[in-house]
């Protein structure tokens, strides 16, 4: 079961992300954001757990000096 505090709405995952709202709204209509459930015909959520693997699996590492 998903606990509530451990959801956000669009709002605070826009905040959580550091984006906009309508940002994660154009992510989702194509498809490319991060995970989330509708609660509702129009209440969507994010777990915060799905926003952190999200986050995690775009992660680059730094360019080595090595390249140069």
């Amino acid at each position: 079961m998903v606990e509530q505090q451990n959801t956000y709405n669009e709002r605070e995952a826009a905040r959580y992300l550091a984006v906009s709202g309508a940002t994660l709204r154009l992510w989702r209509s194509e498809r490319k954001g991060p995970p989330y459930f509708k609660a509702g015909e129009k209440l969507v959520r994010y777990r915060r757990a799905d926003l952190d693997s999200w986050i995690e699996a775009r992660l680059s590492l730094p360019a080595s000096a090595d390249a140069d």
